[in-house]
């Protein structure tokens, strides 16, 4: 990169990072750093629910699928826009109300209000696991992009760097920082996309003429979606509007529930059509790149495909854009990396150690500065573990989806759910699909196992919720 590349990138990671310090002034306690004082608009929700949903494993991700399979790989995010009409119809109505009566923090503070403490802090330990994960893929994804971009530069020394400034703002200003700065980082994202990547990678591929001349058959084919893959994305992403822990913070933070519904809205309609066809169409432009020769080598032989994406910005864009693309991918990744962070630091601090209203204010405002420092350092040593962004993140969606899913359902629509119908679920479905993921059974094929551990996560649920009550058997 040119030295003006260098001056937007470093513009940009200061404006960032002031933001952070701004807020970290301002907060006063837990209210201000975990639910922004509860007095936040839609628009900044909205966006901030979409980039946080969508961000940097899934701008990084969408580009790696449209590099492996074309326009259909859009399929993916139509499932973020159902799942978050669904969660604005259903679940904002009941949950935001409550949680201004009972002052709720946290996604499992909800459960524990219906179903007692032990439940709240299983449901934080595996929301906290889960979040560590998201965060980091974000990272994951982030060093992917920096070395994509800088072939010198070594993964983990990029991992590191971006960890450190991800983790640094976050832990300076919670949730508010997060939002407004995940405002200002999707605004640079989408200039970035719009403006930039799109139309010069377009041209750069020879257009249509070239996309057709060099993509496989079928990438140009919005149906080329196999029913397998589709119900795999459906049954792993929808029920997240339901459990995510970054979005029942939003909801919290939301002023009522027409603003929060109004987000919701918002973000889902950024996610499909918006966000799906321009990640997966510069995956495509790399695609076609690397089998005209432009960037990876001999067409494109072993290159990997989430790096396809960043090859091509640093072989197309010429000195200006490069920065201010760099920073527009950055922004992506930063903005989901901070709200995971966020999410799992109230998991740690609120639902398992059990700090909220028992200390100071200030002490307060510390003890949740000190987790989420410790939780990122935690995330970036993960990352340096695993080299796939999707499957790390899609992973960690189903690990939490299949544990928590059955005992939200029963929060919501079973009259007097059981404190033991929630375990049993919990357990049977986490543990039953971190089991299939770590010894896939070969008669199950191609399903997610998601799928039977959300199965038997249901059976669990139901079983000890109605038929052990039924025979007499204490179920409390």
């Amino acid at each position: 990169m040119s030295g003006i590349d260098y001056a937007i990138f470093l513009g940009y990671l200061i404006i960032v990072l002031g933001i952070g310090w701004y807020y970290f002034r301002r907060n006063k306690g837990h209210d201000d750093y975990f639910v922004g004082g509860r007095s936040m608009g839609s628009t900044h929700i909205g966006l901030s629910v979409v980039a946080t949903d969508v961000g940097g494993g899934f701008s990084i991700g969408l580009g790696g699928l449209g590099f492996l399979m074309g326009v259909a790989g859009s399929w993916m995010l139509f499932t973020g826009l159902i799942g978050a009409w669904l969660s604005a119809v259903f679940l904002i109505p009941r949950v935001l109300p409550e949680s201004r009566r009972q002052g709720w923090l946290t996604f499992p503070q909800m459960l524990g209000f219906r179903y007692g403490g032990r439940i709240a802090l299983i449901a934080g330990i595996i929301s906290g696991l889960g979040y560590l994960g998201f965060t980091s893929a974000q990272l994951l994804a982030g060093a992917k992009l920096a070395k994509g971009t800088f072939p010198e530069v070594d993964l983990n020394m990029a991992l590191i760097v971006m960890g450190a400034m991800a983790v640094g703002y976050t832990v300076l200003g919670g949730i508010k920082a997060v939002i407004y700065t995940d405002t200002f980082q999707w605004g640079i994202l989408m200039t970035g996309l719009v403006f930039v990547g799109i139309p010069l990678g377009y041209t750069a591929v020879g257009g249509m003429a070239g996309l057709r001349a060099s993509l496989p058959a079928g990438f140009l084919d919005i149906t080329a979606v196999r029913p397998i893959q589709m119900i795999n994305w459906l049954v792993t992403i929808v029920p997240i509007w339901f459990v995510g822990m970054t979005l029942y913070q939003r909801i919290y933070a939301c002023r009522d529930v027409r603003t929060a519904r109004r987000a919701w809205y918002l973000a889902g309609l950024f996610e499909y059509p918006v966000m799906a066809f321009m990640g997966v169409l510069l995956g495509m432009f790399a695609r076609a790149a690397a089998h005209q020769g432009l960037i990876g080598g001999a067409a494109g032989a072993e290159l990997d495909a989430e790096l396809g994406l960043p090859m091509l910005l640093r072989s197309v864009l010429p000195t200006g854009l490069l920065g201010l693309m760099l920073a527009a991918y950055f922004s992506a990744i930063m903005s989901t990396a901070d709200s995971c962070l966020m999410a799992a630091s109230g998991n740690l601090i609120t639902d398992i150690l059990g700090r909220n209203t028992d200390s100071p204010e200030g002490a307060n405002l510390k003890h949740a500065q000190v987790g989420t420092l410790v939780l990122g350092v935690l995330a970036i040593l993960l990352a340096i573990s695993f080299e796939d962004v999707l499957s790390l993140m899609l992973h960690s969606y189903a690990f939490m989806v299949s544990g928590l899913l059955f005992p939200v359902l029963g929060h919501l629509y079973v009259r007097n759910p059981l404190p033991a119908a929630a375990v049993a679920a919990m357990l049977g479905g986490g543990i039953s699909t971190m089991v299939l993921t770590m010894f896939p059974l070969s008669w199950l094929g191609e399903v997610d196992p998601i799928l039977p551990g959300l199965g038997i996560s249901g059976i669990c649920f139901f079983t000890v919720q109605y038929l052990i009550p039924k025979h007499g058997i204490s179920a409390a």
